[in-house]
């Protein structure tokens, strides 16, 4: 039985404000953003903000760590 993997309402604008102002993309930061890849109902500016997202990590702006979470 697959599980749906679901992105919650409002998540993406969370992660990429998370990640920008961390340079750093997290595990959970990376579950949020395979979420995204796999949502169909995406909104031009979410598919826009995800896409600056990857293209920061692309160009070295940001840097995948180990860590689960960047809070704490």
């Amino acid at each position: 039985m697959q599980i749906p993997v679901r992105l919650l309402p409002g998540a993406l604008s969370d992660l990429f404000a998370q990640t920008t102002s961390s340079g750093k993309i997290t595990l959970a930061d990376r579950y949020g953003i395979m979420a995204a890849l796999l949502e169909e109902s995406l909104t031009d500016e979410e598919r826009d903000s995800l896409e600056r997202l990857l293209r920061a990590f692309r160009r070295g702006r940001m840097q995948v760590v180990d860590e689960i979470s960047s809070l704490g």
